[in-house]
C-alpha cells in the first residue's frame, strides 16, 4: 500500500474496482408513491416501466430513468383562462367556446377537463406538449357532440348526456394517438347564447315559456271537460237502457197477463167477466164517497169498519133490560 511495499503494484486495481461498484450501485433508484418509473436504455424507451419503491437499471450512460407523477390529477380549461389568482375574473376566449349546435344555432361553452397519465412511457414519448394536446383533442371532441345537439337541450336537460359523450369521445381519441392519459371527467361551466344576442334569446326563451304554460293550461283544461263529459254521456246512455228496459219488462208484463185473463176467460167466460167487473169496481169506488140508501128513502154516509179478526172481535150485542 505504501512506495516500495510489496501492494504497490494492485493499488490502481482496486481504485478501478471501487469505482465500478460505486457505478454499479449509482443503477439503484426509489419510485416514490403516486410516480411511475420509465427506464430509458440509451436514451430510448423500450416499454420498460417500473412500480414505487426500489428499483436498478444499469447505471448511466447505459440507462436512465423518469419517475413522472401518475396519480396527480390535472385540469384543462377551454373557452376561458384563469388569471394568475384564482379568485378573479376568467378571461373568455371566443374562438374556442363558440359553437354551432344540430339546429344551427351559436351557442358558448365553457368547460374543464379533468385528466391523468395512464401510461408514463406513452405520455413522455408518443405526444408532444401533452396539456395543449389535451385542450385541442377536448375542444374537437366538445364541437361533434355539440353538433349534434339542439341549442334548447344544450341550455337545460341535456348537460349531463353532453359531459358523458364527450368524455367517451376525447377518451377515444386520445387512445387513438397512444397518448397515456386518463380522462377523468368533463364538466360543463357555463352554457349561455352569445353576449350578442342573449337578450333576444331570453325574449325568445319567455315567449316559449307563456306557449308552453298556454298549452299546458289548455290541456288541463281538455283533461278536465273531456272525462266530464264522456262520463254524463255513459250516463244518459245507461239511464236510456234502464229506461228501454223497464218499458220493455213492463210490456212483457202486461202482455202476459192479458194473455193469462184471456185464456181464463176462454174457460170460463161468466166467472171471469164477473171477477173483472168486480176488480175494476173496487179500483173506481175504492177512493170515492159512498152513501147508503134506506128503503124509507133516506141516506146514510156508508163508514168502512174493519172486519172481526182475532185480534179486534166482534162487538158484543147490548143485553135487553
Amino acid at each position: 500500500m505504501f512506495p516500495g511495499g510489496t501492494g504497490g503494484s494492485r493499488l490502481p486495481l482496486y481504485i478501478l474496482a471501487g469505482v465500478i461498484v460505486l457505478w454499479l450501485l449509482s443503477g439503484i433508484y426509489r419510485v416514490q408513491p403516486g410516480e411511475q418509473g420509465v427506464v430509458l436504455t440509451f436514451g430510448a424507451w423500450n416499454g420498460q416501466t417500473t412500480e414505487p419503491g426500489l428499483n436498478y437499471h444499469w447505471p448511466t450512460p447505459i440507462q436512465s430513468v423518469q419517475t413522472p407523477r401518475v396519480e396527480q390529477i390535472n385540469s384543462t380549461d377551454v373557452g376561458f383562462r384563469t388569471m394568475a389568482d384564482s379568485r378573479g375574473p376568467k378571461r373568455d376566449v371566443p374562438e374556442e367556446s363558440l359553437m354551432l349546435t344540430g339546429d344551427q344555432n351559436i351557442i358558448d361553452v365553457d368547460f374543464a377537463v379533468q385528466w391523468k397519465i395512464k401510461n408514463a412511457g406513452e405520455y413522455l414519448f408518443n405526444i408532444r406538449e401533452p396539456q395543449q394536446t389535451v385542450k385541442v383533442a377536448a375542444e374537437a371532441a366538445m364541437r361533434e357532440v355539440i353538433g349534434h345537439t339542439g341549442i334548447q337541450p344544450a341550455l337545460t336537460e341535456a348537460r349531463g348526456t353532453i359531459e358523458a359523450n364527450t368524455r367517451t369521445l376525447l377518451q377515444n381519441i386520445l387512445d387513438a394517438y397512444g397518448a397515456g392519459i386518463e380522462i377523468r371527467q368533463v364538466q360543463l361551466l357555463e352554457v349561455h347564447p352569445p353576449q350578442p344576442v342573449i337578450d333576444a334569446f331570453n325574449d325568445v326563451q319567455r315567449a316559449l315559456q307563456d306557449r308552453d304554460r298556454a298549452q299546458n293550461e289548455a290541456e288541463a283544461y281538455r283533461n278536465d271537460i273531456i272525462p266530464r263529459a264522456r262520463g254524463e254521456a255513459v250516463k244518459m246512455v245507461q239511464d236510456a237502457n234502464a229506461y228501454r228496459e223497464r218499458v220493455i219488462n213492463e210490456a212483457q208484463g202486461r202482455g202476459q197477463h192479458f194473455t193469462s185473463v184471456y185464456n181464463e176467460y176462454k174457460n170460463s167466460k161468466d166467472v171471469t167477466t164477473k171477477r173483472m167487473y168486480y176488480d175494476t169496481m173496487e179500483a173506481i169506488l175504492k177512493d170515492a164517497k159512498k152513501y147508503i140508501v134506506t128503503g124509507s128513502g133516506g141516506t146514510a154516509p156508508y163508514l168502512p169498519l174493519p172486519l172481526p179478526s182475532a185480534n179486534h172481535p166482534a162487538p158484543e150485542p147490548a143485553k135487553k133490560p
